[in-house]
């Protein structure tokens, strides 16, 4: 309804100028350095091309959606999820097309588990036969899967979980069956209401032979289930599954629980890629490297890394269009009454919280593309038999997801909270973003624990190195080789970061290498426990991380290959020092106590970030730009392209709240809730809880 607000306009300057003014006075060629960060992927052109069909739908509206019930937006998020997948085969768009369809949705798919992990699994741990069987089926949705691995009483602890599958000879079937209340599967995504199959995995039980007693756990495996009727989509005999309930965030999704009694499927149920067992002998075949076993996991980590650039540069996104053009105070050095407001970006205590975050974002960009090419390296080689990069990945996948998932969920709330009051308004474009995120950290890994998995492979090859035998057997040993050669030797002065970026390279690695040697001489040396070195290990780990995040931001700025123009090559340039002298001065004394750099410059530190940023500051909003989020994935206020705050938020204040739609009754003596409606209202929403 029109009324006298409708005339109403912000004070000047206004939202557009101010942001059509950051955008001209900076020289960063905004098309050519997106085209940098997505042309090899065909990113610009598939959203171009795939945004439309979601704008002109009005089942993905975005603006009434934070007043939904957790159940209607499961309605919804499946709803939108169908949709997509019937533009799909209507329009005949690729797995990348269909992919970047979701990411513009910007609501977690209730398929998202059987698009990634299950159908993954299969491809990936099934053999020729079954990959022949299910591979066709699951790709056309024909049957719907999840991936059934974390337990009520185990997650991260796969060895522990204690859902079991016995193989019986006698039947020739596997018995699967949940033993105790805490073998319930747990959280698992797309199982709660969704699939109607289900990869289990289980300790496989196997008798010593056909007529034996003794049964032997071969430990976890996966296993293809049926879970549902495919017709009454009603769970089948023995199984009891189900949503586990609201959560922080994906309300869309149906983690579910399930637990089994005594649930008979056929021999070829377990997928046998890797491992099986002989259904005449019971003889257990094992795969030549058990980590191959969670591969699918490490997949999905891959992803992970890649994905979080994403969400932190949408986070950054927001937040320097808006504190560039928020105005608060006037310079306490100018007297003048009639001083200009400064830009609450010009603030250094801003600048500190935001342009780190927007230079890690970069970071995280260049090692998620060097994560994905190293997965499909290492995938290819074990189609070959060749294993040896395998744990290299594992490593790396295990370590990054940790370490970036924290940068990306810590850099949400950072962004939100310099937002000012409004960030914490849902015009931020943010409160979604930041309680799904919340589950990365703990997903497909929980970072504090997977950071022990990077530093026992890091351990293992300092050991290698210090034994020096025969060539090293990767880089990683070539590295602590070195290290070692030169650790009596090297002085600080050897890594001279404000002369050479290089040198910034050089002294991350050495911090990493002296961490990892000190952790080497506590477990193999001293024999201390290996609980006791928790907290030491997680150390080396974000080390070795935050050097491949610097390594890879530097090997990109200097690939020929890329072409970059000098312009171009100067403003990256900027962000790589950023992120790594931001990244030494908070971890200081490794890199002193590592003799990786000298005192002196680490006192430079802070002068040398704040003139960073200063020099950043012009160029900020360009920046962001580039990473091309459009207005309809933001869903902010406080982001949009042109600047249009205040007018954005008032709007959804003022004509699409639907709580302002209603007329209630304030009277304390009076049961009525609505006008109108009497005391029906207050029943209703009394028989809901």
């Amino acid at each position: 309804m029109a009324d006298f607000t409708d005339k109403l306009k912000p004070a000047e300057p206004l939202g557009p100028s101010i942001l059509a003014s950051e955008r001209t006075n900076s020289d960063v060629p905004v098309q050519r350095l997106a085209q940098h960060l997505f042309q090899s992927t065909g990113h610009l052109e598939r959203q171009a091309r795939i945004l439309p069909y979601l704008q002109r739908d009005p089942l993905f509206r975005k603006v009434k959606q934070s007043n939904l019930s957790r159940p209607e937006r499961y309605r919804l998020g499946l709803a939108r999820a169908k949709k997509l997948r019937r533009l799909a085969d209507e329009h005949h768009w690729s797995i990348d097309d269909q992919e970047m369809a979701m990411y513009l949705c910007d609501d977690v798919s209730p398929y998202m588990v059987h698009t990634s992990m299950f159908i993954t699994t299969i491809r990936e741990q099934g053999d020729e036969k079954q990959r022949a069987q299910w591979l066709k089926r699951a790709e056309n949705w024909e049957v719907v899967g999840c991936y059934a691995q974390t337990e009520l009483g185990h997650g991260s602890n796969v060895r522990g979980i204690e859902c079991q599958a016995q193989w019986d000879p006698k039947t020739q079937e596997f018995v699967l069956h949940s033993p105790t209340l805490t073998a319930s599967k747990w959280w698992n995504g797309s199982m709660g209401r969704t699939a109607n199959h289900a990869i289990v995995v289980a300790q496989l039980l196997a008798p010593k032979s056909p007529s034996s007693a003794e049964l032997i756990n071969h430990g976890p495996h996966p296993f293809i289930v049926q879970i549902r009727d495919m017709k009454t989509h009603l769970p089948l005999p023995g199984i009891a599954v189900g949503d586990i309930g609201p959560k922080y965030g994906y309300a869309p999704m149906d983690n579910g629980y399930m637990l089994f009694d005594r649930v008979r499927v056929p021999h070829n149920a377990m997928l046998s890629n890797y491992s099986r067992i002989d259904p005449n002998t019971c003889t257990y075949s094992k795969p030549a490297n058990p980590a191959v076993v969670y591969g699918s996991l490490t997949a999905v980590r891959a992803a992970i890394v890649m994905h979080a650039r994403l969400v932190l540069a949408r986070a950054v996104t927001v937040a320097v269009r808006y504190t560039a053009l928020r105005r608060q105070f006037s310079n306490r050095d100018d007297n003048s009454r009639t001083a200009p407001e400064l830009s609450v970006l010009d603030y250094p205590t801003v600048q500190i919280r935001i342009l780190p975050l927007l230079a890690t974002a970069f970071a995280l960009h260049y090692t998620g593309a060097a994560m994905q090419a190293l997965y499909a390296r290492t995938r290819a080689d074990i189609t070959k038999g060749d294993f040896s990069k395998l744990a290299e990945l594992h490593s790396q996948s295990s370590g990054l997801k940790s370490l970036c998932t924290d940068y990306a969920a810590n850099g949400i709330e950072t962004c939100r909270r310099a937002l000012g009051g409004h960030g914490f308004g849902g015009g931020s474009g943010l409160i979604q973003l930041n309680a799904d995120y919340l589950s990365k950290p703990t997903v497909e890994g929980d970072n504090w624990m997977i950071t022990q998995q990077t530093a026992s492979y890091l351990i293992k090859r300092m050991e290698a190195a210090v034994a020096g035998k025969g060539e090293p057997q990767d880089e990683v040993e070539r590295s602590c080789r070195e290290y070692l050669r030169n650790r009596d030797t090297a002085r600080p002065s050897d890594h001279a970061i404000f002369n050479s970026d290089e040198d910034t390279v050089f002294a991350f690695t050495r911090r990493s290498r002296y961490l990892s040697y000190l952790a080497h001489q506590a477990r193999n040396v001293e024999k201390k426990p290996w609980n006791s070195l928790l907290l030491q290990l997680r150390k080396v780990s974000n080390a070795e991380s935050e050097s491949l995040l610097v390594s890879n931001f530097y090997n990109a700025i200097h690939d020929t290959a890329a072409n970059l123009s000098p312009t171009l090559k100067d403003h990256l340039t900027r962000l790589f020092r950023l992120f790594a002298y931001y990244t030494i001065d908070n971890n200081a004394r490794d890199f002193s106590k590592s003799q990786a750099l000298k005192e002196t410059d680490l006192d430079r530190l802070p002068d040398a970030i704040q003139s960073l940023m200063a020099e950043i500051r012009p160029h900020a909003v360009n920046l962001v730009d580039a990473w091309s989020i459009p207005d309809f994935l933001l869903d902010s206020a406080l982001g949009r392209y042109d600047g249009k705050v205040y007018e954005d938020l008032f709007d959804r204040a003022h004509r699409q709240n639907p709580l302002n739609e209603v007329v209630f009754n304030s009277d304390y003596r009076s049961e009525e809730i609505v006008k109108g409606e009497g005391v029906e209202e207050l029943r209703r929403i009394a028989a809901k809880l």
